[in-house]
């Protein structure tokens, strides 16, 4: 097994969703646990409202956004119970649209209805150092990266006493210089404890900081309101939110500044987008939260690409090799003076050529999976999921094969092998203008 530790950072392994056809890829990936989130598509059923992700997805038409919101729709009432399906929803709603819009030859954010793509300022994502000492290099080395924003997170924060958060927060400051934007994310830890986030507040204030991320958990909303209130620094938070509704109240009833959601969480691209416009509806900055692959950054940039206003883009700085070098080239920043992104009218979601391909000799395995049509035809879509662990020494590629669908089949035998074998794939089929979803089981 590769080393995984007990950091945060979601860089250390990836759960990749493949779509093919003929000529077309579309790749769309899930944040949250690999082997969970295989388990939540393949599953057994247990009753009506605990059905497998793929149950509503196989057999499914696909003719354009308004499919995708319907099966989204199915989802969500036939595994309301099952807790990880928006989760792995979330990476194959991606695929489908990058999928969609290559087949439309039109970038996603214009599928999803704006008109022009603005640059936005991205922000250098990473954790805070060990001590402050550690903290102001890593500062310091920002700015000398010509980051013009950067948000410090996690890392010591809140586990030992005052006096070191404080020391933390200045040693941020210090490395940055006075002119850049320095944001600061908690992580959660103080839980709903308001009197020991606000003793952080005049510290924050003092250093200038943009906004305070997520406190609290996702839904102690009335922490956040009271803090809100009490703070003249704005809240941020969200990516901990599963569904539009938790990034909704967030906004309503725990009074955030900053909207922050992860594609990769919250049910792909169109809640995302649907998070967007209501932030701008109530005056509220959206932002994305990506901390792993530049797939996944292009994912989250597309559901605000067209908002002109909201402009700040939080950037995976410091990744694992993993998610640096499982996509074969990136969103970079233009030059000086600026250093901002912007999506073009050329950048469908997976426009980017997104494709695993190995960093070291048989660290990952980049070769697409020969399919094995179930109806012969050029004209064959593939969902695959690949499951791919930090250093790569264990990726698991989900391989085709030709197998009837049928009901009891057991998924758990590819989930008790999971580190040695495939696991279950779908395959779309397109007739026409039309993309229609069957499942293939891996092989044992």
């Amino acid at each position: 097994m590769p080393e995984v530790t007990t950091e945060g950072d979601g860089s250390q392994d990836a759960l990749l969703v493949r779509v093919a056809a003929g000529g077309l890829v579309g790749w769309g990936e899930c944040e949250a646990s690999p082997l969970v989130s295989i388990a939540a598509f393949v599953c057994p059923m247990s009753h009506g409202a605990c059905r497998p992700v793929g149950a509503s997805v196989i057999g499914e038409q696909l003719e354009g956004p308004a499919d995708i919101s319907r099966i989204a729709s199915q989802i969500e009432l036939d595994s309301m119970d099952l807790l990880q399906a928006p989760h792995t929803w979330s990476g194959i709603e991606m695929a489908l649209w990058d999928l969609l819009g290559k087949f439309r030859g039109e970038p996603v954010w214009k599928l999803l209805g704006y008109r022009n793509s603005f640059r936005k300022l991205p922000y250098a994502s990473q954790l805070f150092g060990e001590t402050p000492q550690q903290t102001y290099e890593l500062a310091a080395n920002a700015r000398r990266d010509q980051f013009r924003a950067v948000k410090f997170g996690w890392g010591p924060i809140g586990r030992g006493e005052l006096k070191t958060d404080l020391e933390h927060f200045a040693a941020a400051r210090e490395g940055l210089g006075k002119d850049s934007l320095l944001m600061v994310d908690v992580g959660q830890i103080f839980g709903e404890n308001v009197e020991a986030a606000a003793a952080r507040l005049p510290m924050l204030e003092q250093i200038g900081a943009v906004w305070l991320e997520e406190p609290f958990h996702t839904s102690a909303l009335a922490a956040y309101a009271s803090l809100a209130q009490a703070s003249k620094i704005k809240l941020a938070g969200g990516e901990g939110a599963h569904n539009f509704y938790m990034a909704q109240h967030l906004i309503d009833y725990g009074h955030v500044g900053y909207l922050q959601v992860d594609c990769g969480r919250i049910g792909g691209i169109g809640p995302a987008k649907r998070a967007a416009d209501y932030a701008v509806a109530m005056g509220a900055t959206f932002v994305n939260h990506t901390f792993t692959s530049h797939l996944a950054l292009s994912a989250s940039l597309q559901p605000y690409a067209g908002l002109c206003d909201h402009e700040i883009c939080e950037y995976p700085f410091a990744p694992k090799p993993l998610a640096r070098e499982f996509t074969s080239n990136h969103i970079e920043r233009d030059r000086r003076p600026l250093c901002l992104i912007c999506l073009t009218s050329r950048s469908k979601l997976g426009e980017r050529q997104f494709s695993p391909r190995p960093t070291s000799s048989d660290s990952i395995r980049s070769e697409p999976m020969r399919m094995v049509d179930l109806v012969p035809s050029s004209r064959t879509v593939s969902i695959v999921v690949w499951l791919t662990r930090i250093n790569g020494s264990q990726d698991v590629p989900a391989k085709a094969c030709s197998v009837p669908h049928r009901s009891e089949w057991a998924p758990t035998e590819a989930i008790t092998g999971a580190m040695r074998r495939p696991f279950a794939s779908t395959r779309l089929c397109r007739h026409h203008n039309r993309l229609v979803l069957a499942l293939k089981r891996a092989e044992s």
